[in-house]
């Protein structure tokens, strides 16, 4: 078998496979490659030594088996047996749901979660979205922090698990999605700097130096992160990738490195006849990432929209610190904005930032599904100091409004673990480094962070204690019993819903309609024939639809059509979406 590394400054490279030492070669054809030969097989371990330093992983390990620190091993990608043939399936018309592995079961394993599929194909989701899978310290994680981009954590049930889980979906008729971190790797069990200027000190990110996207070195560091996103859609049939915080990629090249990236993901998914998709995380709002290639964009597929989680969360809640600031002076206008321009922050002055941030998104050229619209996320439930998530703090009737508007919006929706039978266990930030003082340095930077927020330093969870992660997992006896399966229900309804309505699945963001009244603290807007009204006020309110005949289609509480005055009276804390022809 055929081995090589990249290792552009060494003077020496040896190849440890099967407990054998062998001396690498220069490629005459490749600059900085070093290549050899020995007997391996699926399962084969094997590392390098670069100028005889110690053993360390391949920078492109398949596998980990014993951890970020352990030696790779070999996979033969073509030994798993799929059994379902894909034809794929599009992000245009998706509902994705977040998932994290480790917390999704007790159990905590890629196998444990591909058995509760059956609840998401039920749910009528179109799209699992996996929080990140390579490698990382320990057993329990968010994955955050992982390294060896390849690779497919061993805890979680590695590169087979992955194919089991993929097949297992795919057989529900569910598309299955990857959260990727290209930004940064983690700190513990990167041993990249030892073989190359896989890193660069030209950019400073929040973790430290940046990934090297444009300095000298940087074509094969690009070729690096290229090969491991298109292995990912390749090796393991996933439809599409979630790319994290993409604002943090520095880099000044003339061309982009996502948009690199974004021409090979086409190409494949010309080549293998399935669509494939990437979504952004970014926190520019700048509407280049996601417009086509050919019209000067980047060519991103979509991305996720912060700003409607924003403009909903202070609505639904008051609350009004950090980030929230800007939304939380006018919620309902926030909210009216996001709805019919997509973008709330576009160009104007940012308080939080103290500047101008954005830019507009053209409504004519950019469809609504290009823009990913949720209530929560991990991110968003995850960095509150104790994981609560809305159902803490919210009615049902409230939650039920917040599903409302993710549902029908013009947005691509997107769920997050539990949030549809309004879960009752929290989900918080919690670690498993195996180096004590990393282990201090987190639980410390949490406790500080939060305690500048007016947080008690004893209320916020420890991440390394294991309880931390065992209270985030989900408890699959409550959507069998009240409220969670009044609640779940109504997701079901809203779910096929959009499904059935093709007005909910229109693109055209110049075609939303928004009316609302802040002090009475209802909104309704209209997308095609189709209504869609929120009261969030403890009070009921009359809401003036116009004399159009109308019926109703879903309605949390019960509702009659408007009469001859147009009105609609909605309940407190209550919704409706209504047909008016």
């Amino acid at each position: 078998m055929q081995f090589e590394v990249w290792a552009p400054q060494a003077g020496r490279v040896t190849l440890e496979c099967d407990g054998v030492t062998r001396a690498l070669r220069p490629d005459p054809e490749r600059a900085g490659w070093w290549t050899g030969e020995a007997e391996a097989a699926d399962g084969t371990r094997y590392g390098f030594a670069v100028d005889d330093g110690p053993v360390r992983p391949d920078p492109r390990s398949r596998r980990q088996p014993d951890g970020p620190d352990g030696l790779s091993a070999v996979v033969d990608q073509d030994r798993y047996d799929w059994r379902v043939p894909w034809p794929g399936r599009p992000l245009p018309g998706a509902v994705l749901y977040e998932l994290h592995v480790g917390t999704f079961t007790a159990e905590g394993t890629l196998d444990a979660a591909a058995g509760r599929l059956g609840h998401l194909a039920e749910l009528g989701v179109t799209h699992v979205e996996l929080m990140p899978l390579c490698p990382f310290p320990g057993r329990h994680g968010w994955g955050y922090d992982g390294v060896s981009p390849w690779a497919v954590h061993e805890p979680y049930g590695g590169p087979e698990g992955l194919k089991r889980f993929v097949d297992r979906a795919h057989g529900l008729g569910l598309g299955v999605v990857l959260d990727v971190v290209h930004n940064h790797l983690g700190p513990s069990g990167n041993y990249l700097p030892e073989f190359g200027p896989y890193f660069t000190e030209r950019h400073h990110t929040p973790w430290g130096a940046a990934v090297n996207l444009d300095a000298p070195g940087s074509d094969e560091v690009r070729a690096y992160l290229l090969g491991s996103a298109l292995a990912w859609l390749r090796d393991y049939r996933l439809d599409g990738l979630r790319l994290d915080a993409v604002h943090a990629l520095a880099d000044t090249r003339a061309y982009p490195f996502l948009e690199e990236l974004s021409t090979a993901v086409d190409a494949l998914a010309a080549d293998t006849g399935r669509p494939l998709f990437l979504i952004a995380e970014s926190d520019l709002n700048d509407p280049r990432l996601i417009t086509p290639r050919r019209e000067g964009g980047l060519g991103l597929h979509a991305q996720w929209n912060d700003d409607f989680h924003h403009a909903l969360h202070t609505a639904l809640t008051g609350e009004s610190q950090g980030y929230y600031a800007d939304f939380a002076r006018d919620p309902f206008a926030a909210l009216t904005r996001t709805l019919t321009g997509g973008y709330f922050h576009d160009g104007g002055y940012s308080g939080f930032r103290d500047r101008h941030h954005g830019r507009p998104l053209d409504r004519s050229r950019v469809p609504a599904h290009r823009l990913l619209g949720y209530s929560q996320t991990h991110d968003q439930v995850g960095n509150r100091a104790q994981g609560d998530r809305l159902a803490a703090a919210l009615s049902p009737g409230l939650l039920a409004c917040a599903a409302a508007l993710t549902l029908t919006a013009p947005f691509t929706p997107m769920l997050f673990m539990g949030e549809e039978w309004a879960a009752g266990t929290p989900w918080q930030y919690f670690t498993d480094h195996t180096d004590p003082e990393l282990a201090e340095a987190v639980r410390r930077g949490r406790r500080r962070e939060f305690a500048a927020h007016g947080w008690a330093e004893a209320d916020v969870p420890d991440p390394q204690d294991p309880a931390t992660r065992d209270r985030s997992c989900l408890d699959w006896s409550e959507p069998g019993r009240a409220p969670h399966a009044r609640v779940l229900a109504w997701y079901r309804e809203l779910i096929a819903l959009r499904h059935g309505q093709p007005d909910l699945t229109d693109p055209d963001l110049a075609d939303i309609k928004v009316a609302q009244d802040a002090g009475a603290r209802w909104l309704a807007f209209r997308r095609g024939d189709v209504r869609v009204v929120v009261n969030l006020g403890g009070n009921p309110a009359a809401i003036p639809l116009g004399p159009r005949p109308a019926r109703v289609l879903a309605a949390w509480e019960p509702v009659a059509v408007p009469g001859a005055d147009g009105l609609l009276h909605v309940p407190g804390e209550s919704c409706v979406v209504l047909l008016q022809e």
